[in-house]
């Protein structure tokens, strides 16, 4: 079958790739073909690397057009599976790269002719990435057993019980692959299968494995490469090395496994390595991609994954020039994930719809009635057109690009390639392909709540977006990258609060508004690190993300809490309880009267069981005032005059509720004594009633005895000077102690008599005889 062909887009380039072909004919003792003269000049005007290809093996073109692609790519797949074990790695690497350059001239052949549906072409990819990888292994295996670090069960079949699995992800692993893709692999052993005897460890071993088997295929050398290989899709691949054992993998998946990939483990599939583990792994997987039930959050989070990515393109802004074909709007990666998140919804229930291949999808969500066949055949037909213009983009020059060109010459060129008359006509076929892309896309999700952002907000997968990286930078932030690698450790569980699934996923539907929100301050990167240091610091998340759901107008106050006012957020990331209070209805009016305040204090205190409890009540009691004071300030809902006695109040209440508390409590072991008692007084900020959020507090602690030589009258009696003494240190213990609800204020009493020496209390008669011959006055006062 011969399609329509595209004309040179460049007749001077065709002409000069024509005498080299010439010349390689002649090299190669081969004549002219009869027929092909219109094929050839579609690949030398449009594809350097087609062209190069073509010049590098004309005999397999000459037997392309004379028998067709598909004898001899099978006969080229059975020479790559039958690889000999005794080669050495130069003799693999280079068999492995001549195998991918025919591999890729045949199958470009077979695309660029019609002679194969854009199915079997990316079929033809993937076996042909299959059977690379596949001997690959075999090869590193034999040659681990041959060395004595490996027991294999049979060396000619060095797979079998080697405890080895590669899984093929993504486009190889639905047998997808595109022109020019890599091949996202992830490598597992199973430690109960594996008869390690060498040096080192088996995690060790593997990982050396897994790296070799990367380098074989990926790097460059005279011949090229094979393909192209991502190891990133592993269980978080921030902190874990290139080879997991299972034991490890379902450890993760169990406990930490994201909704994304869940996603990508709907299309992986075993590629090389022991079947049995295969067979293990692949029953273990299933629970894990498909759940019965699902939740609310869990639906949400499936529909932000790709809301996510055009949260900022709103109405139906589709571009031409400089397209993401994959990525952009009304692109592959739409189809893709219009497929994967209504699987992930109803595969648990329906097992019809756990397939791999995207138009294999379409066609079970439409048998299933989850959409409709007319939704089905459009988005299959839109599916075909465009993964064959990747492959024209791909084909031009061998490059992993997905992009349309942005300049006038560029798109004239891909429209020549179409086999399109002119750009114009490419452009609005294209544009066309796109919006209906879009339109079903809509019609997905049209129940699902909009997910605000002011552009790509992507964070799943481990490779940093692009346009996430430039919409984090236009926001504010310096640290793009910084900001996208915590939240990617957020999302792997990193920190207690995010280790729960329903909390990630909860997690995903604020992190747009919560980015926004910390953008909006003076310093985001700065607040961010805030937010990330509080985040990390508590032992459950959900509770807080379900406060920031339901009152959204709490993430905007977080915000400029962290990051306006450094010392509200140390208060709040030692307790992230008090933004609880915000929802009360008298955190925004001002604190009461004095007198109110001890009463109140005094009946908390009530309900303290001891002196511990006394000590965390009195400071949560007084964090949450002074945090309702400072936020009402930072707000300016707070006259700028009454800001200091608000919190000298506080503080007085605080003083005197604790004063008797400690006097209580040290009277019923040490009694009490005759006189006055001891007053604190206060100096400074405190003093002046100019208290802020920060004032310590400079105090003087005074005590009044008829005669220093009485006892207390308690079980165990003291002297007064002893019993003042160790009264002032427990009652400055129980202002200054630090509890697991912070501390409550820090104290200054360098201003008693005695500065930074002698006794913590002074009496009043030493106080008087101070005052009057030893106190001096401050110039200027």
């Amino acid at each position: 079958m011969m399609g329509r062909l595209p004309h040179p887009a460049d007749p001077a380039m065709a002409e000069r790739h024509f005498d080299r072909w010439r010349d390689a004919l002649a090299a190669a003792g081969l004549p002219l073909p009869e027929h092909g003269q219109a094929l050839l000049a579609a690949i030398f005007g449009n594809s350097p690397y087609l062209s190069q290809l073509a010049t590098r093996h004309p005999a397999l073109v000459e037997r392309f057009l004379t028998e067709g692609a598909d004898r001899p790519f099978e006969h080229l797949l059975a020479e790559v599976a039958s690889l000999p074990l005794e080669l050495d790695r130069a003799g693999v690497c280079k068999r492995l790269r001549i195998a991918k350059q025919q591999g890729a001239l045949l199958i470009a052949l077979a695309d660029l002719t019609a002679s194969w549906p854009i199915e079997q072409v990316t079929m033809a990819l993937s076996l042909l990435a299959d059977t690379a990888i596949r001997s690959c292994c075999r090869w590193l295996l034999h040659k681990a057993h041959v060395e004595g670090d490996l027991a294999l069960d049979d060396p000619r079949d060095p797979e079998r019980g080697s405890g080895l699995l590669v899984l093929g992800m993504g486009k190889l692993g639905a047998f997808e692959l595109n022109y020019s893709s890599d091949v996202d692999l992830i490598v597992f052993y199973d430690e109960e299968r594996v008869r390690y005897q060498g040096r080192r460890s088996p995690q060790e071993f593997f990982v050396a494995l897994a790296r070799n088997l990367a380098q074989i295929l990926d790097d460059r050398t005279a011949d090229g490469y094979v393909f192209r290989v991502d190891l990133r899709l592993r269980p978080d691949p921030g902190s874990t090395p290139a080879a997991l054992s299972l034991l490890a993998a379902e450890t993760y998946y169990e406990g930490f496994g994201q909704n994304w990939e869940r996603a990508a483990m709907i299309k992986a599939r075993p590629v090389a390595g022991d079947p049995v583990a295969g067979a293990r792994f692949a029953d273990f997987i299933k629970s894990f991609i498909w759940r019965k039930h699902l939740d609310f959050a869990a639906i949400q989070d499936i529909h932000s994954i790709k809301r996510q990515i055009n949260a900022h393109r709103g109405g139906g802004e589709v571009a031409i020039r400089g397209h993401n074909v994959k990525l952009g709007r009304g692109g592959i990666r739409e189809i893709e994930f219009f497929v994967q998140t209504q699987q992930l919804i109803w595969g648990g229930r329906q097992p019809y719809l756990r397939v791999r291949g995207t138009l294999e999808g379409l066609a079970a969500l439409a048998s299933a009635e989850h959409i409709t066949k007319e939704a089905a055949q459009d988005l299959s037909e839109v599916y075909r057109a465009l993964r064959s213009l990747e492959h024209r983009l791909q084909m031009v020059d061998d490059r992993q690009t997905h992009s349309l060109p942005a300049d006038d010459k560029g798109l004239e060129a891909i429209a020549c390639f179409m086999a399109e008359p002119d750009a114009a006509t490419f452009a609005a076929k294209t544009e066309a392909l796109f919006r209906r892309v879009e339109r079903r896309y809509a019609d997905l999700f049209e129940d699902a709540p909009p997910l605000a952002g002011p552009g790509n907000l992507v964070f799943t997968g481990e490779e940093a977006d692009p346009d996430t990286l430039a919409t984090l930078t236009s926001m504010g932030f310096k640290g793009a990258d910084t900001v996208v690698r915590q939240i990617r450790g957020w999302h792997h569980g990193r920190i207690r609060a995010t280790r729960s699934a329903r909390a990630r996923e909860m997690l995903t539907e604020l992190t747009p508004r919560l980015l926004q929100a910390l953008a909006d301050t003076s310093e985001p990167d700065a607040a961010f690190l805030r937010f990330d240091t509080l985040l990390g610091g508590l032992p459950a998340g959900v509770q807080l993300f379900a406060l920031f759901a339901n009152n959204p107008s709490l993430i905007d106050l977080l915000a400029e809490i962290i990051g306006n006012a450094p010392h509200l957020a140390e208060t709040l990331t030692a307790n992230p309880a008090l933004l609880e209070d915000v929802l009360t209805g008298e955190f925004f009016d001002p604190l009461p009267p004095r007198e109110a305040l001890v009463e109140s204090l005094a009946q908390q205190l009530t309900e303290s069981d001891d002196t511990e409890e006394v000590l965390d009540d009195s400071r949560r009691w007084v964090n949450e005032r002074k945090f309702r004071v400072g936020v009402q300030t930072l707000q300016g809902r707070l006259p700028a005059p009454s800001i200091g006695g608000h919190l000298s109040d506080l503080a007085d209440a605080t003083l005197e509720a604790l004063q008797n508390e400690v006097e209580n409590d040290f009277a019923r072991q040490h009694g009490r004594l005759p006189g006055d008692g001891m007053a604190v007084v206060a100096l400074g900020k405190l003093g002046g009633r100019e208290m802020t959020v920060s004032s310590d507090l400079d105090l003087i602690m005074v005590y009044d005895l008829p005669d220093e030589d009485v006892l207390s009258d308690g079980p165990k009696p003291l002297d007064g000077m002893t019993y003042s003494g160790r009264l002032a240190q427990r009652f400055l213990n129980a202002l200054t102690a630090r509890t697991a609800e912070g501390t409550l204020y820090t104290t200054d009493l360098r201003l008693r008599p005695s500065g930074n020496k002698g006794p913590i209390a002074t009496s009043l008669d030493a106080f008087d005889r101070y005052q009057a011959q030893a106190a001096w006055t401050a110039p200027g006062w």
